[in-house]
């Protein structure tokens, strides 16, 4: 299932950018970071997706949830100013951001290509 972070959870599974200005990457497995807003329709699509393929990929991968409205702080930390809005985080590299509700064929081509990961 889909986890949702707050500021210190996201401190401590993903990136502390208060003790490091640059990347790196604090997970056990490479991540999928959704910030989104319950008022948000595209949003609400995307979420039964998101819950799919934390099935489907099992232990492979962490998909986090961010409330941009609860979590102000880290939607400005990563510059948010559209929803959703996802951060993908591969284990060795620099994350990589995608705007809009993807479908989810486009959602497991770049978990395929940026994180590495196949079903």
């Amino acid at each position: 299932m889909t986890e949702n972070l707050t500021r210190e959870t996201f401190l401590e599974k993903v990136f502390n950018y208060t003790e490091n200005k640059d990347w790196k990457f604090e997970g056990d497995k490479p991540a999928l970071i959704d910030f989104y807003a319950d008022w948000c329709g595209p949003c609400k699509m995307l979420a039964p997706i998101l819950d799919q393929l934390s099935e489907e990929y099992g232990d492979k991968i962490n998909i986090y949830k961010i409330d941009t409205e609860a979590e102000q702080e880290l939607a400005a930390a990563f510059g948010i100013r559209s929803i959703p809005s996802m951060l993908f985080c591969p284990m060795d590299a620099a994350p990589q951001m995608a705007n809009g509700a993807l479908p989810k064929a486009e959602l497991e081509r770049v978990i395929a290509d940026v994180l590495k990961v196949e079903k």
